[in-house]
């Protein structure tokens, strides 16, 4: 393929079926992470650089300690990193929690991401990636997960995946990858492939010795013809 190419669409959902199948994430919803967006946007910030066990450990953690966004947010970032010191790299995350909180109150007026529910989803995109170190995932994150909005997150599971798989160039990055993804994809299939996407990538199109031979979609996979 060619940068200015994208994937067959029907290629591209003949594989989400089969993955749809083997690991069972199906397109009736995914319960909210929390009614307080907020809540999820710091989850997101805690996950870059760990695994989700780790995020898990900071968020409840951090939530903990500091019953209240408006507790967190008066804080100092040494307690804020304290709290947090199991998901990694806290003290630079503990920054940008404190950071992202500051700008959230001058914005709305009280540590809450609520009032984002009566925005457009453009309006919630362009404003998310407006903060200082939030990227197109992590608004991507929010808005599937805790908005219940279209967007399809790309982690570094979903990169390989579609990398492998030729449904992107190999050099192409997540963020661009995102938009072929949300442009080839049905916007109904967006939370099931994403989730069923993670999942392939973490059980079987690992990231070394993936497992070709449980693979049902190997004979639509670029990585797995080029390595026979």
């Amino acid at each position: 393929m060619t940068g200015s190419e994208r994937p067959d669409p029907g290629l591209v959902a003949s594989c989400l079926d089969d993955l749809e199948r083997l690991w069972h994430h199906g397109s009736l919803g995914h319960p909210a992470f929390s009614d307080e967006p907020l809540d999820g946007l710091v989850l997101t910030i805690l996950s870059q650089n760990t695994n989700d066990r780790n995020r898990d450990r900071a968020f409840g953690s951090l939530k903990a300690r500091f019953p209240s966004w408006d507790r967190v947010a008066s804080a100092s970032w040494e307690e804020v990193a304290e709290s947090i010191r199991s998901g990694g790299i806290a003290n630079v995350k503990a920054r940008r929690i404190l950071s992202v909180l500051e700008l959230i109150r001058q914005r709305f007026g009280e540590y809450s991401l609520k009032k984002l529910t009566r925005w457009s989803d453009g309006e919630i995109r362009d404003y998310l990636e407006g903060i200082p170190g939030v990227g197109p995932k992590t608004a991507a994150c929010v808005l599937l997960f805790d908005l219940g909005r279209p967007a399809f997150p790309v982690d570094t599971h979903v990169a390989r995946v579609a990398k492998r798989l030729g449904w992107v160039l190999k050099n192409t990055p997540p963020a661009k990858i995102q938009q072929i993804m949300e442009e080839t994809v049905k916007v109904d299939r967006y939370l099931a492939g994403h989730l069923n996407i993670i999942t392939h990538g973490r059980h079987i199109c690992r990231a070394i010795k993936p497992l070709c031979g449980d693979c049902p979609i190997s004979d639509r996979c670029n990585y797995h013809q080029e390595g026979k």
